[in-house]
């Protein structure tokens, strides 16, 4: 029987997280741009890194109780569902534009930090110096943005207007932005103290608990931004915002929970090693030929993206549960979904290239 109250303790916690982003965000976006800085390097750290605090939070409260499976699984399946929900869910709401820089720079970083998440795993715990790589990692990454983003605005058009003062005043920026700390402090207490009493009730492991629930739950802040801004029309804030989250999860959330984690660090279990982090991976490098491909993902992109998900979820739960499907659908992903997907975005990639050549010619 699910416990009421824990369940009840996971909704509120969820409800006050997505608050207390969007309090965050609201107020740095407004403080950003105040400040001068361009709407793209909003969008890429103040926006990716605001969406981002929930898992930051919810990692920070794992490994201070000792929940090392909650802080990996959050961070995995917070990233799994970034691709395939958000960026797939808001592709199919309408086509999505992708932004050049973001092709050519930042989703190349995102694969890159799959690729460090996987190696550093291979030895089947994330140490605190491994934690450590990653923190400076993500500091380094948030600086280069910065840095960038402040020269492309001093090439910027001198006469684009400063956004005038008024109500939005720094002093009631830095309000929202405290209250939005507050409210993920909270509501990520109550997410992981909610989860743990329930995976102990239904004797579900914390990591699946992490991979599934508070993973989705942490990115609502994500989600809810993504589909708002594919609906409006604003495109390319929905792919950014995946793509700067995901980096801030993989090098920042996971790196502070690494290096904070007592013991030996964060365990890493055969079953992430072999199969999470490699799909991870694998659907990190499927968004280059999609991206590639026009500069844009198209519906049924999208779609394919949630049936991925649907079968991992699928897969998760059978795994949890031990049913003799389980072998089936793993093996149904491995040796033939996503090999068919890699041959599709090939032949797209190829038709691409040669379209460019013809036309070039």
């Amino acid at each position: 029987m699910i416990p009421i109250i824990p369940t009840l303790s996971m909704i509120a916690g969820m409800a006050v997280l997505t608050l207390g982003a969007d309090a965050l965000v609201r107020g740095a976006s407004r403080l950003a741009r105040r400040l001068g800085m361009s709407s793209l390097l909003v969008g890429l750290t103040v926006v990716a890194l605001g969406t981002s605090m929930p898992e930051i939070a919810v990692s920070v409260g794992s490994a201070l109780l000792g929940d090392g499976g909650v802080a990996l699984g959050n961070a995995v399946g917070s990233n799994i569902f970034n691709i395939l929900v958000v960026l797939g869910g808001s592709a199919a709401i309408r086509p999505l534009l992708v932004d050049r820089q973001l092709v050519r720079q930042d989703v190349p970083v995102m694969v890159a930090t799959a690729v460090l998440m996987l190696l550093l795993s291979l030895d089947g715990r994330l140490s605190r110096l491994d934690g450590a790589v990653l923190l400076t990692l993500g500091i380094a990454y948030t600086v280069l943005l910065v840095i960038v983003g402040m020269k492309a605005q001093d090439e910027a058009d001198p006469e684009e207007p400063v956004p005038s003062r008024g109500p939005a005043s720094i002093p009631a920026q830095l309000a929202w932005i405290a209250a939005g700390m507050g409210a993920l402090i909270l509501g990520a207490r109550l997410l992981v103290g909610g989860a743990e009493t329930v995976a102990r009730g239904l004797g579900v492991s914390e990591l699946i608990i992490g991979l599934t629930v508070v993973a989705a739950g942490t990115s609502l802040p994500e989600l809810a931004t993504s589909f708002v801004a594919a609906a409006r029309g604003e495109r390319d804030l929905a792919a950014g915002n995946v793509v700067g989250s995901n980096i801030f999860n993989a090098l920042l959330v996971l790196g502070i929970g690494a290096a904070i984690m007592g013991g030996d660090g964060i365990p890493v279990p055969l079953g992430i090693r072999t199969f999470d982090l490699p799909l991870l991976l694998a659907v990190s490098v499927a968004c280059l030929p999609i991206f590639f491909t026009g500069w844009s993902i198209s519906r049924w992109e999208g779609w394919v993206f949630l049936a991925y998900y649907a079968a991992y979820l699928a897969h998760v739960i059978l795994e949890q549960t031990q049913h003799e499907a389980q072998a089936g659908l793993r093996a149904m992903l491995v040796f033939f979904a996503l090999p068919m997907t890699a041959l599709t975005l090939g032949i797209l990639v190829t038709r691409e290239v040669r379209r460019r050549r013809t036309r070039s010619t």
